[in-house]
């Protein structure tokens, strides 16, 4: 059986302040927890086909430091799924993306940093869970910066 790796680059949240968030996912989508820590996707594999590039990209450049304010826990996918959308201006999580993707591509397309709590390729919310999700506090402010 031929398992096909996923390559992205992913700004992860620190453990400190992803413990309630991991909770949610270890119980609720066991699978993706085993798989990632709660992450926000910076560059998907089609973006960043030429590695060697983003390598460069990532060594080279000043890279801005960035904060992303995250909103209410929101379904998607026919309701299957859970994130956490950013609610703020992203002009720092735009600006990174365009300098990891300099000389790559020209114009990055607008991706919208989100956090999964429940990925719908593993894992299936019901009205329950998501009440369940929603009763608990989370961070909702989260820093990024290359250290």
């Amino acid at each position: 059986m031929n398992k096909r790796r996923r390559i992205q680059l992913t700004l992860f949240i620190d453990e400190k302040q992803s413990a309630a968030i991991e909770r949610i996912r270890q119980k609720f989508n066991p699978l993706q927890y085993r798989l990632i820590r709660a992450h926000v996707t910076l560059c998907r594999e089609d973006e960043i086909e030429s590695f060697d590039n983003v390598i460069y990209n990532l060594t080279s450049q000043v890279l801005p430091k960035i904060s992303i304010c995250f909103g209410k826990a929101t379904r998607f996918s026919e309701g299957n799924g859970v994130l956490l959308p950013a609610n703020d201006i992203l002009h720092s999580f735009r600006t990174l993306r365009s300098q990891v993707l300099y000389g790559i591509i020209e114009a990055p397309r607008n991706h919208e940093p989100h956090i999964t709590l429940m990925h719908p390729r593993n894992s299936i919310c019901t009205d329950d869970i998501f009440q369940q999700i929603i009763k608990n506090q989370l961070t909702h402010h989260y820093h990024f910066w290359k250290g």
